[in-house]
């Protein structure tokens, strides 16, 4: 029986190359890792990077496949997962989402985003993240918390088109759009769902445990705790995430199976 097709989503301020460890412990040399435009990959002169115009990014993205997909997203591809997942559940046969957090009406952006959503502020920001050279990136991931290869990827494929990227997303995202895309969380009931909480993530980018749980209960998506798992898993702590994965997907109906709401486009 052919395999599903598994689509992985990255974040910020990320390239696909973090999937590789995680590709390696579920042994699906067959994944597509898709990169947002402006994250690892050069954005369309016409691509505004807006919340909405990810998620219809990522739309064409999953149209393109013959059959639904399962679909896991880190960080900010967390979020586009989860955005997909509500609007287009036909493109799915199932998704998984470190990021649910954001959804909850209580939800308050990290320290740093709210700066990046600032005029002025964001773009001084910006310009000392993503403007220096990769000795400087590199100081950059270390003080994010990434360690290793991980540090080294991800510093090697920052660049100022991700940070005025960046800038764009997180103003899109201001408060009270999280909140009331949040209100569309129980359309993603209609494919299973997956919450992936990294209970050692300290920072809480994505929310609050609370925030993560009351997200996925109102999504229908199952919750695994993840302890010992810190933010940057796909590279630092990919295999209690790929034993997660693995065990949800065991639990799916056949894909042949899955049933045909809405419409493919």
């Amino acid at each position: 029986m052919p395999r599903t097709p598994l689509v992985l989503v990255h974040g910020n301020p990320e390239s696909a190359v973090i999937w590789g460890p995680l590709i390696d412990e579920l042994d699906r040399a067959d994944a597509v890792a898709l990169s947002p435009p402006g994250f690892g990959v050069p954005a369309p002169r016409a691509f505004d990077p807006s919340m909405t115009a990810y998620r219809d990014w990522l739309t064409s993205q999953l149209e393109l496949f013959r059959a639904p997909v399962d679909l896991v997203g880190h960080d900010w591809g967390g979020i586009h997962v989860a955005a997909l997942a509500m609007s287009r559940p036909d493109l799915i046969r199932s998704w998984a989402s470190d990021a649910l957090g954001v959804f909850a009406p209580d939800y308050v952006w990290h320290p740093r985003a709210q700066v990046w959503q600032q005029e002025g502020p964001g773009e001084a920001s910006v310009q000392e993240l993503w403007g220096g050279d990769l000795q400087q990136r590199l100081a950059v991931t270390s003080a994010l918390g990434m360690t290793g290869r991980m540090a080294e990827r991800v510093a090697a494929g920052m660049d100022p088109e991700m940070g005025r990227a960046v800038l764009k997303l997180l103003r899109s995202a201001r408060q009270p759009a999280m909140s009331e895309a949040g209100q569309l969380l129980p359309s993603a009931a209609q494919r299973p769902g997956l919450a992936l909480i990294a209970v050692d993530d300290f920072g809480r980018a994505s929310g609050t445990l609370e925030q993560h749980e009351w997200a996925a209960q109102r999504s229908g998506a199952k919750i695994a705790r993840l302890a010992g798992v810190g933010h940057w898993w796909p590279e630092e702590t990919p295999a209690p995430v790929a034993e997660a994965l693995k065990n949800f997907w065991a639990e799916l109906p056949d894909p042949t199976e899955a049933p045909a709401t809405g419409s493919r486009g």
